[in-house]
């Protein structure tokens, strides 16, 4: 028993994650849960869309919004203080040849300004639309830019599986 608690703990002072394969915890987590979000995201679109559900919408989009921000709080301060992630990513046939760099710059041109851009088009949202919200003179707008957010998030997420793969799966 003792030593199965040693090996665990050793693990986790290597920054495996829980998924099998070179990721840290952090890592793991923000794979996984861009799913979720994605699903999520999805649904919000499509409760506003089709069945005009505007204050589950809203509020679907302030949760998301803010658990996005904490994510990504602490993964920067996972990436910067605890985790080396291109240690972890060198045994990756990919990394030497500079793919996985290539496709982390690829991700980082979507994932820097989504969710930019998605505080915008909530901030705005709040700002121009009655409570409870009701389509009026910013449901264009709204609808461009929501738009807008949505594909960025999901080509933030592409991307991130992407650089996941390549850097610790393959």
């Amino acid at each position: 028993m003792h030593g199965q608690i040693m090996d665990a703990v050793a693990l986790i002072g290597q920054n495996y994650g829980f998924l099998p394969t070179r990721g840290s915890i952090m890592i793991d987590f923000v794979f996984a849960a861009m799913f979720g979000i994605i699903l999520v995201l999805g649904v919000s679109i499509y409760l506003v869309r089709y069945q005009r559900k505007y204050q589950l919408h809203k509020w679907i989009q302030i949760v998301v919004g803010l658990v996005l921000l904490v994510a990504v709080i602490a993964f920067e301060v996972d990436m910067r203080m605890f985790t080396n992630w291109r240690e972890l990513a060198e045994p990756s046939p990919h990394y030497q040849g500079g793919l996985v760099d290539i496709s982390l710059g690829i991700h980082l041109c979507f994932a820097i300004p989504t969710p930019v851009l998605w505080i915008v088009v909530i901030w705005r949202a709040l700002k121009r639309f009655p409570n409870p919200p009701i389509p009026g003179d910013h449901s264009v707008s709204h609808i461009f830019w929501g738009w807008l957010a949505a594909v960025g998030m999901l080509m933030t997420a592409v991307t991130g599986w992407v650089f996941y793969y390549l850097a610790f799966v393959a």
